[in-house]
């Protein structure tokens, strides 16, 4: 059974503590925070990801899944390290080189926070191979960063399998998470291709009874 992390990017800001607290109790597994910072995706969401880590801190419990989509990245880790997230993952795309990244991974790891490397769909999964043994979680996009209700871009469905496939050959214990698109349509060939995160967005939150959406994604 796969995990399910719920972005809360496209969830209405009326009534936003209700519906949190519905979301914790559909079922999910994280709640998925999309941080953009309008430079290195078009839209900022800081401030709103921020209010909403602040709500979460004082009515949940669940592990807050931390996705970056930003260029000052150090400053930003800073920012929700305050939040005590389980998960903080960078875009490879947003590092300058390697040492850089290295020096990125090392810091999360150092905050006792498990670290995830995103990749952008056109990103090769060979640019991250070498990261893999140093982070617990490989995230694939399955649609363009930047914004939800996208559709999934079925290409990405191969580099998933490559990636596993990878993981399996070298005995790596690492998740694979894969974030876009994803509803109880398309779930299933993604869990065939090795994904054991899904985030979902829209196909929860703007559903009429979030737990049968979960569960359904689950199945």
């Amino acid at each position: 059974m796969v995990e399910v992390s719920v972005s809360i990017l496209s969830m209405k800001n009326e009534n936003a503590i209700q519906t949190l607290y519905n979301l914790e109790t559909s079922g999910i597994d994280y709640f998925h925070i999309d941080v953009m910072d309008g430079k290195f995706v078009s839209a900022d969401t800081t401030s709103k990801m921020l209010e909403y880590c602040e709500y979460l801190n004082s009515i949940s419990n669940l592990p807050l899944d931390v996705h970056l989509m930003v260029k000052d990245i150090k400053n930003y880790i800073n920012s929700f390290l305050v939040f005590e997230p389980n998960i903080i993952t960078i875009h490879l795309e947003a590092t300058n080189n390697k040492e850089e990244l290295l020096d990125l991974i090392n810091y999360i790891k150092e905050n006792n926070v498990r670290v995830g490397i995103s990749i952008k769909p056109n990103t090769k999964i060979e640019e991250i191979i070498d990261y893999l043994p140093l982070i617990h979680i490989a995230l694939v996009m399955t649609v363009e960063p930047g914004k939800g209700g996208q559709e999934l871009i079925p290409n990405t469905i191969q580099k998933i399998k490559y990636l596993n496939n990878y993981i399996n050959k070298n005995n790596l214990e690492i998740d694979i998470e894969a974030d876009g698109g994803i509803n109880p349509e398309n779930v299933a060939m993604l869990k065939d291709a090795g994904v054991n995160i899904i985030v979902a967005g829209s196909s929860i939150t703007n559903s009429n009874n979030f737990k049968e959406i979960v569960t359904k994604l689950k199945a």
